[in-house]
């Protein structure tokens, strides 16, 4: 239960944030905000129940926690924004279908999302989620309070803290930087008056999430069209973190029977948690960092943290207590925790071949597509509602446009050119993460897909 409740310090963080993001941008009220922290804390309960025990194949049986998902907080934010949250469940719900038609598919698809494209659309997701996690600093230009000097210091104080707990610790309390530095912004807004934390003891002990807070799902494919383009990407994470949490625990594992069942766990919890509000759920990567560095490979410890989670989404005053927390020091752990990212994507384009320039062309073209609705809100205003619904969210546009050109680049041009008379195997086909050609690796003048 120990080891349990520290992967659950070192996630917490995390569905606190994308709650609080989706509140500030979406106008939720206090009773909605607290409805919606009860049901990600119960939806990622359930999530690691899932993934460690694995029933009925649903989880690879492997430590993992789940978590609401980056990339899908910020689609889930995009097309609630433009068509209402009841759109944003029913899109949600729509993709956790998704996974089940297209994991039959997934590994044809695959060669199609090598790390060029997941990279930068990396990129791209941290990118916006440190602008939304920067405007709950901030607050929105022109409206009342922006950039208030107040809000400034404590979101600008937290990420301090976390920078100087992180440089002072080691081992497992330095794994905890992100939590310390939340719970050490937030004392520093009670001792400035700015946390009001007498609603902890208003109302109930116990409280339940209520299903579809917004109403009756709205299912349009169009709208969901960027989820469900996302969890391609997101079964081929699946795939990696599998490997590499086995791999931290000295599971041998069967790829492609066991990712099926990591990936089965995703999308059963993402269908239910639709239906209490919540965006798409991942599992963490996280918490193989933590059985790394403890050692601890046990999977019942990951049983332990679901169960945890669960508890905290029941038990009332400990949401609300959450929920008092000012967003300015949320916003200062988020844009910290989001930027890393960020980073991870870099980390992945890193591996490709950028002396190629094809390679570099490709990550050019989709980051500037990417970043342009991110950078200039509203540039496709005078568009059509349905192409916008695709042009505005950067993430979906970054990711195609990468997989398109990729797409062109190393698979259909090297074709075009074997075709052509005289052209050879050997003097065009690349690989798309290294650049080296195909017969540098095999020996043999075969072209590697």
């Amino acid at each position: 239960m120990l080891f349990g409740i520290q992967h659950v310090l070192v996630m917490a963080a995390t569905p606190i944030s994308a709650v609080f993001l989706m509140s500030a941008v979406l106008g939720f009220d206090a009773r909605l905000t607290v409805n919606l922290l009860s049901a990600v804390f119960i939806l990622s309960g359930v999530g690691s129940l899932l993934q460690s025990l694995g029933p009925w194949k649903l989880g690879a049986k492997l430590p993992f926690v789940m978590l609401p998902g980056g990339a899908p907080l910020i689609l889930f934010i995009a097309i609630a924004e433009q068509h209402g949250p009841r759109t944003a469940t029913g899109a949600v719900i729509t993709t956790g279908l998704f996974y089940f038609l297209v994991l039959p598919l997934f590994a044809r698809l695959l060669r199609f999302f090598p790390g060029l494209v997941i990279g930068t659309m990396m990129v791209i997701v941290g990118v916006n989620l440190v602008k939304v996690g920067a405007l709950l600093v901030t607050g929105r230009p022109g409206e009342p309070g922006f950039a208030d000097t107040h809000n400034l210091l404590l979101g600008f104080a937290t990420i301090a803290f976390t920078i100087g707990l992180y440089w002072l610790f080691s081992g497992i309390l330095r794994q905890l930087a992100v939590m310390l530095g939340l719970i050490a912004g937030t004392v520093l807004a009670v001792l400035l008056g700015s946390a009001d934390f007498g609603v902890v003891a208003d109302g109930s002990l116990v409280q339940a999430p209520q299903p579809l807070p917004f109403g009756t799902p709205e299912f349009n494919l169009l709208a969901a069209l960027p989820l469900m383009l996302y969890s391609i990407a997101s079964m081929a994470e699946a795939t990696g973190q599998t490997v590499i949490n086995a791999e931290a625990v000295g599971k041998k594992i069967e790829p492609d029977k066991d990712v099926p069942k990591t990936i089965r766990g995703d999308a059963v919890t993402s269908t239910l948690g639709g239906f209490f509000g919540l965006p798409l759920m991942v599992t963490s990567g996280e918490n193989i960092g933590i059985v790394r560095v403890t050692g601890v490979r046990s999977r019942f410890v990951t049983v332990a943290a679901g169960l945890v989670l669960i508890l905290i989404g029941f038990a009332a005053p400990i949401t609300r207590a959450i929920s008092a927390v000012p967003s300015a020091v949320v916003g200062g752990t988020a844009m910290v925790v989001f930027a890393v990212i960020t980073v991870l994507g870099v980390q992945m384009l890193a591996r490709c071949d950028l002396h190629d320039q094809a390679n570099t062309f490709i990550i050019a073209t989709a980051l500037a597509l990417g970043l342009l609705p991110i950078l200039v809100p509203g540039v496709y205003e005078a568009f059509p509602p349905n192409a916008r619904i695709l042009l505005e969210s950067g993430v979906a546009v970054g990711a195609t446009v990468a997989a398109v050109l990729n797409i062109l680049f190393h698979h259909v041009r090297p074709w075009l050119r074997r075709r052509r008379p005289g052209g050879t195997d050997t003097d065009t086909d690349t690989d798309t993460d290294t650049g080296r050609s195909a017969d540098a690796d095999s020996g043999a003048g075969v072209p590697k897909s």
